[in-house]
């Protein structure tokens, strides 16, 4: 089969279309044809390396977040069958570990994520746990259902499970026309919250108005203020914010007495600092959102398969578009999520 395989750490020519085996099920395994895989941003942190995740090696398979037909089943496999249209969850445990049993496989101490570092979607075929498999109804189309895997189901934990945005509150979402962000923005949206999305540019806070954001605010400029006029002079409930480092006090800034920060990522650095006094005599919670839960997974799919969410699609690029691919990926500038079909 064809794929794309990283031989080594730079830019796009790290990776090239090569020949390479077909994968075999196992005995608990489906074989995937793969009919989209959406780029995700560890694809491109560890293509310029090094390697982030444990167990990392080149050559390798890139592409978390796919979709396809399946087409082969390990001996053991009862709950999928060959033609099934498929959605993958890319977390796979050691299935025994406490974590594992309590339905936390992204803490397993001996976690494998598919593409990121097992053979991923970048590829004609894949192989994946049959229980990862998760059927797309027909209304659904297989290149919007491989936009969903990590960013929707992160939102879904940091708005849901750890953020419990409810009702009425105020929601400050950073970053707002990310992948992540644009789910949560929906996500938010359907608890009947109120949005207030953050953005760096005027095209990105057009596709956070379009998704539903009650007040768009400039990133380059203070957001404090604004929220609070938004509010009654109150503040924010939650801020989600995947940014890290550029954001924090302004994240902190924007909340009321006893609000919550809901922190997921670090991709403006990793290291912060902040006043005790500030945090404990405003009774505020900073929340970290990690791996998402298996039930996660499911009730961010059930969700969005009822109706009435979208994803956002930037391009659809095959094999042969390998380095624009990867060229528009690295851009910022991109609204959506970049797709390639093998």
């Amino acid at each position: 089969m064809r794929a794309l395989v990283q031989t080594a750490f730079g830019g796009p020519e790290a990776v090239a279309v090569q020949r390479v085996p077909e994968p075999e099920p196992g005995p608990h395994d489906v074989v995937v044809r793969v009919a989209a895989c959406a780029l995700n941003r560890l694809d491109l942190l560890q293509r310029r390396g090094p390697g982030m995740l444990p167990g990392f090696s080149l050559p390798h398979i890139a592409g978390m977040d796919i979709a396809g037909h399946v087409v082969a089943t390990g001996a053991s496999v009862t709950s999928r069958a060959v033609g099934d249209r498929v959605v993958i969850d890319p977390t796979v445990g050691c299935g025994s570990c406490a974590h594992c049993l309590a339905g936390e496989r992204g803490h397993c101490a001996a976690l494998r994520v598919i593409g990121g570092n097992a053979p991923g979607g970048y590829a004609e075929f894949v192989a994946v746990p049959a229980g990862l498999a998760h059927p797309v109804p027909d209304h659904v189309g297989l290149v919007e259902a491989a936009a969903l895997p990590t960013p929707w189901s992160t939102a879904w934990q940091a708005t849901y499970r750890v953020g419990e945005v409810g009702p009425d509150d105020c929601v400050v979402v950073q970053a707002a026309a990310s992948s992540v962000s644009i789910a949560a923005i929906q996500l938010a949206k359907r608890a009947g919250a109120r949005v207030v999305a953050v953005a760096s540019t005027d095209e990105k806070l057009a596709a956070a108005a379009g998704l539903g954001a009650d007040l768009l605010l400039r990133g380059d400029a203070p957001i404090s203020g604004p929220v609070r006029d938004f509010t009654g002079g109150r503040g924010a409930d939650v801020v989600l914010d995947h940014v890290g480092a550029a954001t924090w006090q302004r994240s902190l800034d924007c909340l009321r007495i006893g609000g919550r920060l809901v922190m997921f990522g670090n991709t403006t650095g990793d290291e912060v600092s902040l006043s005790l006094a500030n945090v404990y005599h405003r009774g505020l919670r900073l929340l970290g959102s990690g791996a998402y839960t298996a039930d996660d997974f499911s009730l961010m799919l059930d969700t969005y398969f009822s109706g009435g969410l979208r994803t956002l699609v930037a391009a659809e690029c095959g094999f042969e578009d390998l380095h624009p691919t990867f060229g528009r990926g690295d851009s910022r500038s991109l609204v959506g999520r970049v797709l390639v079909r093998p």
